[in-house]
């Protein structure tokens, strides 16, 4: 088990992170604006499954793996980049129909929690961050090594999820304003675009990080 000294060490680790800007809070962010409150859960919530997914990995050795390969850095950037200009794309060509807040459809909140978890997956700082990250405050002597990473990695996400959420309401908020006025969604779109590009265009100049970078 996790010592309550080194859980409360991790959790000022992990706000410090959150509070820096980075793609998770652009992703949030942007899809809040873009979708109301609903959207910005949505992608909250797509973000903290990638984390549960990327600490499993971790906890398994198939990131070491991974990172063992050397081209595997820079396929998944490029794969990256590419959905993101994907996603760039389609909310211009459906711009026009977006919605915010309770006008959100039903189906688009499944599909915005696919792009997140996508995103993420696809991102290898991501990857390589978990693997450095998390081991830093396991203590071989209180048991399993693969359990204290898991604990650790559960505790992030459902961090995570939590601020994002409240992130995504913020930004929800403003979505919701911004819907009540005239040519809003082609604004929506334009900035959700304009996000996905410039996250595309990070992860194509992106250099492989140290193994001290944060994500």
């Amino acid at each position: 088990m996790i010592g309550l000294a080194t859980l409360s060490l991790f959790l000022l680790a992990v706000l410090a992170l959150f509070l820096s800007p980075g793609p998770n809070m652009a992703f949030v962010l942007s899809h809040g604006v873009a979708h109301g409150p609903r959207g910005g859960f949505a992608a909250a919530l797509g973000i903290s499954a990638a984390d549960l997914v990327h600490t499993l990995f971790a906890a398994t050795g198939v990131t070491a793996l991974v990172a063992a390969w050397p081209p595997s850095f820079d396929l998944l950037r490029y794969a990256g980049a590419l959905y993101l200009v994907w996603l760039a794309v389609q909310a211009l060509r459906h711009g026009g129909g977006l919605r915010a807040g309770a006008q959100a459809r039903p189906a688009g909140f499944g599909r915005i929690v696919r792009m997140a978890l996508l995103n993420n997956l696809v991102n290898p700082k991501a990857l390589l961050f978990f693997m450095v990250f998390l081991p830093q405050f396991v203590d071989p002597s209180r048991g399993s090594v693969p359990l204290q990473l898991v604990q650790l990695g559960v505790v992030l996400s459902m961090a995570a999820l939590a601020f994002n959420t409240l992130l995504g309401a913020c930004s929800g908020q403003v979505g919701r304003w911004l819907h009540e006025r005239p040519g809003a969604a082609r604004f929506q779109s334009g900035l959700l675009a304009a996000v996905m590009l410039g996250l595309a265009v990070r992860l194509l100049f992106l250099d492989r990080p140290s193994p001290s970078s944060p994500r």
